[in-house]
């Protein structure tokens, strides 16, 4: 089978694998629609987890069923599938505990196109298909369904994470496509006015759609400044960091008020100096005793999640079709789309590739 892959940093190719085997708890899957991600640009063009060599990319992925194994009793060759970013193992102690997005250690429930081949592949292997696959509902636009294995899962996560609670003061640093998401989650948790920082034209139209009150750019001065002024210098009740640099977390902590939580939703493909690290403000941090308090998490996965977030769509809560700025059609349009995402030119928010209709 043919697949779109990291050679190794730097450099992505098509390339020929094996099908996939079927475990009799798996499934195999055919893609249905893809979407491209910044997590595959970080991962690829920045080594951001290491070196890869002929990995077959992508985790967001709509798809058939083409294989299940003897044990799986929801799904069928044919079915149409949301399938999650995150497939973890459900039985291991992490998940028990919580936690299932880290199984089998930090970021462990991430396989595709981190430890496993991903789904830009002409096949792909999901595990625990009863556990890890959910129903593509009837009507749902394969641009609108393609966002939530990720996209969806993660930035409504970032709300989540934030405490929001109504009325809550929140801003959101960064507003691609997972950072909309966060705005139209913190809308939903019920905020009240909520910052979203950003410049391109048409994130910002999305923004407001989903819910920001206020668009803060970074052209007409400090951030931080920007929001500090506006909230009378208090600060905001929570921060969902959704995109960025490693010097985002100073503003972060900078604009968070005492009581805040701030909730990263963002890969850091790169740390500063020669330690790699992610800087804090001292004082903005209050020395480390300011109480404001960082939340991190991996996009959750699983079938439950995406079920929960399809009744989000079907019942007209949000339309995340509205970021699909950039829609191909035809599997050999993956590298084109891939390389799009890495450009990002000023009209991208999400290019997304329909493989069948």
């Amino acid at each position: 089978m043919k697949g779109l892959a990291m050679l190794r940093i730097g450099e992505i190719g098509w390339i020929e694998k094996d099908r996939p085997a079927c475990g009799p708890r798996d499934a195999i899957v055919r893609p249905l629609a893809l979407a491209p991600c910044t997590s595959d640009v970080h991962t690829v063009w920045e080594g951001a987890i290491g070196d890869r060599h002929n990995l077959i990319l992508g985790h967001e992925a709509l798809g058939i069923v083409d294989e299940v194994g003897k044990e799986v009793k929801d799904f069928k060759p044919g079915d149409r599938v949301i399938v999650p970013a995150i497939t973890p193992d459900w039985e291991t102690e992490a998940a028990q505990r919580g936690f299932p997005s880290q199984t089998g250690g930090p970021l462990g429930g991430w396989k595709f196109s981190n430890f496993k081949d991903g789904v830009f592949g002409e096949f792909f292997h999901v595990n625990l298909a009863d556990y890890n696959l959910a129903h593509l509902p009837k009507g749902m636009s394969l641009e609108a369904g393609v966002m939530l294995p990720d996209m969806l899962s993660t930035g409504f996560m970032g709300a989540e994470n934030a405490k929001i609670q109504i009325g809550s003061s929140v801003a959101v640093l960064g507003i691609g496509p997972v950072g909309l998401c966060g705005v139209a989650g913190a809308r939903l948790r019920g905020a009240g006015r909520i910052f979203a920082v950003g410049t391109r034209p048409a994130s910002v139209k999305v923004a407001k759609e989903y819910g920001a009150t206020d668009i803060i750019s970074y052209k007409d001065g400090s951030t931080v400044d920007q929001i500090l002024d506006k909230t009378g210098g208090t600060g905001v009740d929570a921060v969902i960091i959704a995109g960025g640099g490693p010097e985002i977390m100073m503003d972060a902590i900078n604009v968070a008020r005492p009581g805040s939580v701030i909730s990263n939703i963002n890969y850091f493909g790169s740390g500063v100096g020669d330690k790699d690290v992610i800087p804090v403000p001292r004082v903005g941090w209050g020395f480390g005793m300011a109480d404001k308090n960082i939340m991190t998490g991996l996009c959750p996965g699983g079938r439950v999640r995406m079920e929960r977030l399809a009744e989000v769509v079907m019942n007209g809560r949000m339309d995340p079709a509205l970021m699909a700025t950039h829609v191909f059609k035809g599997f050999d349009k993956l590298e084109e789309a891939l390389l799009l995402m890495k450009d990002k030119p000023k009209d991208l928010i999400k290019p997304v590739v329909i493989v069948e209709e």
